[in-house]
């Protein structure tokens, strides 16, 4: 155990075995709620939850093993709605839309090894990245009320109030309620349990059936045969982009969050940082290759931290329960068959999603507009490229035209140029 380090930590084993348990439990709903929206886009549901467990397995060994974190990787909530809504609204096939993962993917790990990624980190201001996050959580949590039909079609304004005479809707709400009460209670692994809670209501219901039993072998994971040369043909270059970024973003403010947590924090920098992102970027390049999308640290990490974890031996064990996990597949797919389990928790992480609000400058209206037309585009176009499109657009010339133009990084510059271009000679389609 000296690889860990466990003594200079101030840890034991039992500590940090205990704090796996915790973090696992606390996002184990990503491996029903991650294959649940996957296949809505046409990917097999089986090969979701495999390559779901591989990138997870994957990218929390590494980062136990070189950067001795108890940070735990998984595919990201948010960039597998955005997945799912690039597959839908453009009428593309998924081995296309997987193609863009594997280049971001690819582009993450490449700059993982260079300063690039602190540059652009730097470059893009608190309000974009606020609006950024806040805009991914708007999309999900409409996600979640869509799947859920508490919100559905309307002529009159497009979206209206649904029919709470509806089973489905009716245990949508009560898992929400329960939920909510766990998580006001502060209950450890508030979002498992609550999802545990609506599946055992909606058993006795007789919406949740468990038709093939509860355990077998695991299904056979295959690799996809990404189809690189249509991201080009499709001019996909935004979509890229935009899993990269938001990948980027997201990693590195949950990483953050979580040493400051723990107290890794050294003079404002994270020691072996590229150790750590590099599990991550290589986490989303492996799990494009299986079937997955982005993957990305998982805040929930911070309950593994609160309770004592402080090494890669944490990150260790909650890949080893992610490794078991896959001997129950007949479960977790009856779980993901039925939305009404897996909405309250869209809705719950939507909200999570929303804290940056409080930091934008609302006075300041050439920081607050770009912010608030993120928030307002992704979640109306159903599209987190178009989101950050119009953010990056904005930003630079709202500071231009109120003289501050020389405070704006020349990168944003750059990539206003490209998303007009992008928009004009080069929409998606």
């Amino acid at each position: 155990m000296n690889l860990f380090k466990l003594n200079e930590n101030n840890t034991n084993i039992r500590t940090e075995v205990t704090a796996g348990i915790t973090t696992f439990l606390t996002m184990v709903y990503i491996i029903v709620v991650n294959p649940a929206i996957l296949s809505s886009a046409g990917v097999p549901f089986d090969q979701v939850f495999m390559a779901t467990v591989i990138s997870a397995v994957t990218g929390t060994v590494i980062m136990a093993l070189f950067a001795n974190y108890p940070i735990a990787i998984a595919p990201g909530m948010g960039l597998n709605a955005y997945f799912a809504s690039v597959v839908a609204s453009q009428g593309l096939s998924y081995e296309v839309v997987f193609g863009t993962v594997f280049l971001a993917g690819v582009l993450f790990v490449l700059l993982s090894f260079t300063q690039l990624r602190e540059t652009l980190i730097e470059a893009i201001p608190p309000s974009l990245k606020f609006g950024i996050t806040s805009g991914i959580g708007l999309f999900i949590a409409f996600l979640g009320l869509r799947m859920s039909g508490i919100v559905v079609p309307n002529e009159a304004n497009m979206v209206g109030f649904g029919d709470l005479h509806q089973p489905i809707t009716l245990l949508t709400l009560s898992g929400l309620f329960v939920t909510l009460v766990l998580i006001a209670r502060n209950i450890k692994g508030a979002l498992f349990l609550g999802m545990l809670a609506t599946g055992v209501i909606g058993y006795f219901t007789g919406q949740l059936e468990f038709t093939d039993g509860f355990a077998s072998l695991p299904p056979v994971p295959v690799f996809f045969d990404l189809d690189i040369g249509g991201v080009f043909a499709n001019s996909l270059y935004t979509v890229v982009f935009a899993f990269l970024l938001v990948t980027i973003f997201d990693t590195t403010g949950t990483m953050i969050g979580v040493a400051e947590q723990a107290g890794f924090m050294k003079k404002g920098k994270l020691p072996r940082a590229k150790s750590a992102l590099l599990a991550d970027a290589t986490a989303t390049t492996v799990g494009s290759m299986f079937g997955t999308s982005p993957s990305t640290a998982y805040i929930e990490s911070t309950s593994g931290v609160a309770v004592g974890g402080r090494t890669g031996l944490t990150s260790l064990i909650i890949a080893g329960l992610f490794a078991v996990s896959i001997f129950f597949t007949p479960v977790i797919s009856a779980i993901a068959g039925l939305p009404a389990i897996t909405a309250p928790v869209l809705i719950i992480v939507g909200c999570f999603m929303m804290e940056g609000l409080a930091r934008i400058n609302w006075k300041t209206f050439d920081e607050a507009f770009p912010a608030f037309s993120i928030i307002l585009t992704m979640p109306l176009t159903s599209s987190i490229a178009t989101g950050i499109s119009i953010g990056f657009i904005t930003y630079p010339l709202l500071k231009l035209a109120s003289g501050k133009g020389k405070d704006v990084h020349w990168i944003l510059y750059f990539f206003a140029v490209v998303f007009i271009l992008q928009m004009i000679f080069f929409p998606a389609h």
